[in-house]
């Protein structure tokens, strides 16, 4: 659907808000806590959560991170202008807020802040129980202060900088030393910081279907990791036609040579878009969507990323 940028304001060193309205009639779709759009830009297509409070019928709020090092939707983006048209998806939401839990606890790394403000904001407008640790390297890094100093969220709020001494850095033992079956822990950020929370969780004994994590982009041990690969066939169980992956190609670009169109969205295994059922054989997930869980039950993949241990991956399609 198409969409008006209303707004566009500096939060902080290299990010932008921006605010998007519907551009027709029509209102735009309610969201809920977590949720992400599709932000389609100069050929490129990202996502962006929402970070605004799902209250807000009127408008979508999304805050973006101008990444010298990424494949360019981020500089992209941060050279429109309030007044420009985008075309953007419907809300998915894969990091939804645990409906029954009697704590939450949110922890955010830099640009991370977007979906956990969103969940704050959703948490305390229901009157329930919940505590923010947003880290960042600096504070001129850091989005969104004037909301967090806001009464409310204040309250809630725990900040942490880099540039701080040592002790004033967040204590990820601490914060998670409390196992409980009733609270559920969020985190959202850098590859890194989402991997430090969920060890020092795991280590702490959280049971790991209280852990909840959504990465912005794919590990860089993931990134380039061609180095290796090895050829191996996919099987489509409703023709039983079988598709060559060469080493250094996707399955979603060997099944595009073929005429077959699997949807996609980031390409990187971060959205879940391309999530295919494995009918046969084991996959090689490469993915940083899928949970240990999910990935040890080798019942599905990423095409878009992960490969094949086995020589033939039998997939639904």
């Amino acid at each position: 659907m198409k969409a008006i940028i209303t707004r566009k304001l500096p939060l902080a060193t290299d990010i932008c808000l921006f605010e998007l309205s519907s551009a027709d009639s029509e209102p735009l779709p309610p969201f809920s806590a977590g949720a992400h759009i599709d932000v389609h830009v100069d050929g490129f297509t990202r996502q962006y959560s929402l970070c605004n409070s799902p209250a807000e019928r009127g408008v979508y709020q999304i805050g973006v991170l101008r990444d010298p090092a990424s494949r360019g939707g981020s500089i992209a983006m941060h050279a429109y202008a309030a007044g420009a048209t985008l075309e953007i998806s419907e809300p998915r939401n894969h990091f939804p807020l645990d409906a029954h839990a009697k704590h939450t606890i949110l922890l955010a790394g830099g640009i991370g802040i977007t979906p956990i403000l969103c969940m704050a904001m959703e948490l305390l407008d229901t009157g329930r129980s919940f505590e923010l640790h947003y880290c960042t390297r600096e504070p001129a890094r850091a989005a969104f202060l004037d909301r967090l100093a806001q009464a409310g969220l204040k309250e809630h709020s725990h900040l942490y900088f880099d540039s701080d001494a040592a002790e004033q850095r967040i204590d990820l033992q601490a914060v998670l030393a409390q196992p409980d079956q009733d609270t559920h822990v969020y985190v959202c950020g850098p590859a890194g910081f989402i991997d430090a929370v969920l060890g020092a969780a795991t280590n702490a004994g959280w049971p790991a279907a209280n852990l909840h994590r959504e990465y912005f982009g794919a590990r860089q041990e993931v990134e380039g990791s061609s180095d290796g690969d090895t050829a191996f066939q996919v099987s489509l169980a409703s023709s039983g036609k079988q598709v060559d992956v060469p080493a250094g190609t996707t399955v979603v670009e060997a099944l595009r040579t073929c005429g077959i169109e699997v949807p996609v969205s980031c390409e990187q295994g971060v959205c879940g878009t391309c999530l295919t059922r494995v009918l046969a054989g084991e996959p090689d997930h490469r993915d940083v969507y899928l949970t240990d869980e999910e990935r040890a039950a080798n019942d599905q993949f990423l095409p878009c990323c992960s490969r094949s241990k086995t020589p033939v991956l039998v997939i639904d399609l």
